[in-house]
């Protein structure tokens, strides 16, 4: 069982990481040259399922961390 869990975790991980490399960053380097930083902005679309994938699979590796801290693995 703690086997699997490791791998489970090791997966998720891995996901977790590709998702938060795929999100778009809006910032950059607009900053420096005057562009305000304060606008809204919404998610639609592709980034917006990008960004909730993204919490459920924090929430996923958190939950996965506590069962194999349960565990004692």
């Amino acid at each position: 069982m703690a086997g699997y869990l490791n791998i489970a975790q090791i997966i998720v991980s891995v996901a977790l990481v590709a998702f938060v490399l795929l999100q778009v960053r809006g910032g950059g380097l607009g900053g420096i040259f005057g562009q305000p930083d304060s606008v809204y902005r919404t998610r639609r679309g592709v980034e917006k399922t990008l960004f909730r994938s993204t919490i459920v699979l924090a929430a996923l590796f958190i939950i996965l961390a506590i069962f194999s801290l349960r565990l004692g693995t």
